[in-house]
């Protein structure tokens, strides 16, 4: 078995492997050799075949077996020898895959990018600030507020009173297309929160402003894409009768509101929000910290890219950037998407602060464990209320998938592990202050 190198420029890489007609034949022979003991064909005892049957009924089934072990085991050889980590699965193909014949020389191509050299990073270089933002009790208190705003009822407001937005109607209606009802149009003491977009578009605002008693005749246009086909796009009249028109009226903040969301009393929901709170500054302040952390990661160093990792990132960015000015498109089934300078720029930093940080768990041995895969399952999991068993599954049968989770983990461990070594300053800060830091993070 040869290996000859054809290009080497810059971090692309070029090599012929071949492999004689006689090493190939001799892998097939070790493996008819090794399957003999269990073959059987009638006239032979199991066992007992001889080999050159054995070659003429199974020698073509096992050369194509064969050869891929030979090639991947000269792969393996290569790398082993040159240290080389190819940055995606290099290509390989077969010089005069379509001529060869049996009894030749097998050669094929293989070209990749390899990984570069990346430098040593001392955490002790970094320097970050972490703010820290204690939950004080008029922020409990706008939680507060808004739990029992959340938590609110509907009183019945004076007689002759007209609904406004945010009311609740209780009503009766019955629908109508073309003067004759259809299935689920119709209900009796519906209450309906005027301007909660739960009903069809221009429902909900030809009943502001009326009384209970009230008999409203309520027009609409069913959108073309309704979920009920032969309802889309027709027109509909609905009868409404007002029966109740209620104002909201938010709960108290006392035992009772927190005793509905838990807790044992105010003064325990008072705590909970406190902890609820400062855990999402923690999270809002390590975001900011760890931008800061890759910022000064991205300036320490430099190194050559592999081309064929930027552009493919180039490409996902632009990708996934297009998908969210076009939310309406789901699919792929879409023009070719440009890749621009700015995609270009953004993919260039993600590489290589990603290769930086690859390299550096890799030589300090950080890895994600068996425990926090199974955490970040569970949690994605949650968001598929009913179909978590199955979601597990899929995840369990996945790699792609298992890697998307396992890949922020990683990062983050990386990133602790480099805060620990670095120059870490703690900043007391408001949370209006922590706020504008976030938003920052958007605007970069």
């Amino acid at each position: 078995m040869q290996v000859t190198e054809t290009l080497k420029d810059g971090l692309k890489r070029g090599y012929t492997i071949t492999v004689t007609a006689a090493e190939l034949d001799a892998k097939v022979l070790e493996k008819l050799v090794e399957a003999q003991p269990d073959i059987e064909i009638k006239g032979f005892r199991k066992g007992k075949v001889p080999m050159p049957i054995l070659r003429k009924q199974f020698g073509q089934r096992i050369l194509g077996d064969a050869m891929q072990e030979a090639i991947d085991g000269a792969m393996k050889e290569h790398f082993d020898a040159t240290g080389d980590r190819p940055a995606l699965q290099p290509e390989v193909k077969m010089q005069n895959g379509e001529t060869w014949a049996e009894g030749q020389d097998v050669v094929v191509e293989m070209t990749y990018e390899a990984l570069p050299a990346i430098p040593e990073i001392d955490p002790a270089q970094v320097a970050v600030e972490k703010l820290v933002v204690k939950a004080d009790d008029a922020a409990v208190d706008e939680a507060l507020a808004d739990l029992a705003k959340s938590a609110q009822d509907y009183a019945a407001r004076d007689a002759g009173a007209a609904s406004e937005t945010g009311d609740q109607v209780v009503i009766d209606f019955l629908g109508s297309v073309d003067g004759v009802p259809f299935d689920g149009g119709a209900a009796d003491d519906y209450p309906l929160v005027l301007g909660s977009g739960s009903f069809i578009p221009g429902f909900e605002e030809q009943l502001i402003g009326a009384k209970a008693g009230d008999a409203v005749e309520v027009k609409v246009s069913f959108p073309a894409d309704y979920q009920a086909a032969h309802l889309a796009g027709k027109d509909a009249v609905f009868a409404c009768t007002v029966k109740e028109v209620k104002a909201p009226v938010a709960a108290e903040v006392n035992d009772e509101l927190a005793k509905k969301y838990g807790a044992e009393s105010l003064a325990d929901l008072r705590t909970q929000i406190a902890e609820r709170l400062e855990a999402e500054y923690t999270g809002a302040a390590r975001a900011v910290m760890k931008r800061s952390l890759l910022d000064q990661l991205d300036k320490l160093v430099s190194f050559e890219l592999p081309e064929t990792l930027v552009d493919a990132e180039a490409n996902q960015i632009a990708h996934q950037l297009w998908h969210e000015e076009h939310p309406e498109e789901h699919g792929h089934n879409h023009d070719a998407i440009a890749v621009s300078d700015e995609h270009k720029t953004l993919a260039v930093r993600r590489v290589r602060l990603g290769l930086l940080l690859a390299e550096m768990g890799r030589k300090h041995e950080i890895e994600v464990t068996d425990a926090e895969m199974t955490q970040a399952v569970l949690a994605q999991a949650r968001q598929y209320p009913g179909q978590e068993r199955q979601f597990f599954d899929f995840v369990q049968k996945n790699p792609q998938m298992q890697q998307q989770l396992r890949a922020p983990i990683f990062e983050d461990k990386v990133v602790d592990h480099i805060v620990s070594g670095a120059t870490v300053t703690e900043k007391t800060v408001s949370k209006d202050e922590l706020k504008v830091a976030v938003d920052a993070l958007d605007e970069m």
